[in-house]
């Protein structure tokens, strides 16, 4: 590889440009790790600050720090959202890159697909890892399950504190508090996370899943799973995703959980399909079913949300129910959310970066489920298929 002339590769991180975003691809001790594998990390001065880690640290560890234009001039970018996933001026962003980068982070190649036509137009390499098949060899690399985790430990928090109740039962001489009641709406790593915070706070936790497979994880963490009579069969997608359904089963769906909504304090829905928008599962009124000081914290909002009336990055109140619509929530707890990150991001470059460099083996499924662009084409058949793009063109 060596576009710069030297025997390593050069890997650059520039700060991130995305509104809100404070997490960064790599730690310092990440960048050390990789300096041990004869890589070459550049990292743009004060880029992360935001998440707590200082150039002074990036530099013991053995990055370079230097200007946004050198980061961005490296062989291999990484950005924790890349052009498509972090906003602002698309082809400016995608202008900063230098053709024949390979460039790695989170893209939203299915949300976004024009992005991958400008990056395959300035000839860039680029790899979107939420695109990563959920496949054993790939955990390490997940970056979609690692910030899941945090995102769901934050939105019980976050539910916690816009309650107008504690979560425990407490007794005193004055008399005893009754627990508040948690409804957890999908039970994927996100879900998960929020009935474990849930129990742990002392919350009595209920939760849901389309997934026949999901009542076992529920009971695993302490939580009841609500039943409903639905014939779920086709709910199951790939990855262990829920597949999408059609509206008459949402709506069915709505009627069913519409008592045990009521019944909650706090609603966490998390819900998502992946290349879909977020299914509809709490109507505006089954919002007007809760009683006053409810919450709803739904953070499937990058999604479109769970809830009727979620507003992106928005607190709204609805007939004294709180509903917050979190889109970025592993971004408030950045120091943790990027250590997470960081290992991601540095397995897939350890797994991508030989002794000769950027050698990419397209049948392994790893690279060729999350390739999104290579030699000037928009190669990933899903993202084709969005831009209409003739097969084999």
């Amino acid at each position: 590889m060596a576009r710069n002339g030297a025997d390593v590769t050069t890997i650059g991180m520039a700060a991130e440009t995305a509104v809100g975003e404070s997490r960064v691809a790599l730690i310092p001790q990440e960048v050390e790790a990789l300096g041990k594998h004869g890589h070459d990390v550049l990292v743009e001065k004060d880029a992360g600050l935001r998440a707590g880690f200082s150039d002074d640290e990036y530099q013991a560890r053995g990055a370079r720090m230097v200007s946004r234009a050198e980061a961005l001039a490296a062989e291999v970018v990484v950005q924790v959202r890349t052009p498509g996933a972090s906003g602002g001026d698309l082809a400016a962003k995608v202008a900063e890159l230098s053709p024949g980068t390979v460039l790695i982070g989170l893209g939203d190649p299915l949300g976004n697909p024009k992005a991958a036509q400008e990056l395959a137009a300035r000839d860039v390499t680029s790899f979107a890892l939420e695109m990563l098949p959920r496949i054993t060899r790939a955990q390490a690399m997940d970056v979609l399950s690692s910030q899941a985790a945090i995102a769901g430990y934050k939105a019980v928090l976050v539910g916690a504190s816009a309650l107008n109740k504690i979560l425990p039962m407490l007794s005193t001489a004055a008399g005893t508090l009754p627990p508040a009641r948690i409804l957890v709406v999908g039970v994927g790593v996100a879900g998960l996370s929020a009935i474990a915070t849930a129990r742990r706070l002392g919350g009595v936790v209920q939760a849901y899943d389309v997934r026949r497979e999901s009542r076992e994880q529920v009971e695993s963490v302490g939580a009841k799973f609500v039943e409903l009579s639905l014939d779920t069969a086709a709910a199951e997608g790939t990855g262990g995703y829920a597949a999408a359904m059609g509206e008459d089963f949402y709506r069915r769906q709505q009627e069913l959980l519409a008592s045990v909504v009521a019944g909650s304090d706090i609603v966490i829905t998390t819900a998502q399909v992946p290349g879909k928008p977020a299914p509809k599962l709490v109507s505006a009124d089954m919002v007007a079913g809760m009683t006053p000081g409810s919450v709803i914290v739904d953070i499937a909002a990058a999604g479109g949300g769970n809830c009727e009336l979620s507003q992106p990055d928005e607190t709204v109140i609805v007939g004294g129910v709180t509903i917050i619509a979190p889109t970025n929530l592993a971004a408030t707890v950045p120091a943790h959310a990027s250590r997470l990150l960081a290992k991601n991001f540095g397995n897939f470059l350890r797994h991508i970066l030989g002794p000769d460099g950027f050698a990419p083996d397209l049948d392994d499924p790893i690279i060729s489920g999350s390739l999104v662009t290579h030699r000037g084409a928009v190669v990933h058949p899903a993202v084709r298929e969005l831009l209409g793009l003739a097969e084999g063109s």
